[in-house]
């Protein structure tokens, strides 16, 4: 009886390690993109590119993002083992503000919540600050 269960034990011991080793693997180039500074109305679409590194298929199945100002557009189908896939990220730009928005990343992959950011501030160049846009100070003139 011991043996069987010894015998028991271990093949499922080898069952788990070997299920373990199919797994999609996610991998960015970057988790942050920066927009820098650009003006209002200035194209917001940006990508994150990725590659699977696993030894499965990778299944993208949700991108959410914290605000409806950013528009996330996730892969249609798995990307295979060592391809590459992009997630394209579009700000609405006509939004006069700083930017910092989280988009959060859902797959089958074994870390399966991945957190994306981008950041910068859009600015409005006709909305120019009153002390800037006098180039000489009263007190010169």
């Amino acid at each position: 009886m011991k043996h069987l269960f010894t015998v028991l034990f271990i093949s499922l011991l080898s069952f788990s390690v070997s299920a373990q080793e199919k797994a999609a693997k996610i991998e960015f180039k970057t988790d942050v993109i920066d927009y820098g500074t650009i003006e209002k109305g200035a194209d917001g679409v940006r990508v994150f590119e990725f590659t699977n590194t696993g030894n499965a298929p990778l299944i993208i199945s949700k991108v959410n993002s914290s605000c409806g100002c950013t528009v996330p557009k996730k892969p249609e189908g798995p990307i295979q083992p060592g391809e590459t896939g992009q997630i394209e990220v579009k700000y609405d730009t006509n939004r006069v503000m700083p930017i910092r928005k989280t988009i959060t990343v859902i797959s089958n992959a074994d870390t399966p919540t991945v957190a994306l950011k981008i950041k910068g501030d859009v600015i409005d160049p006709s909305n120019t600050n009153v002390l800037e846009k006098k180039s000489t100070s009263v007190m010169q003139e």
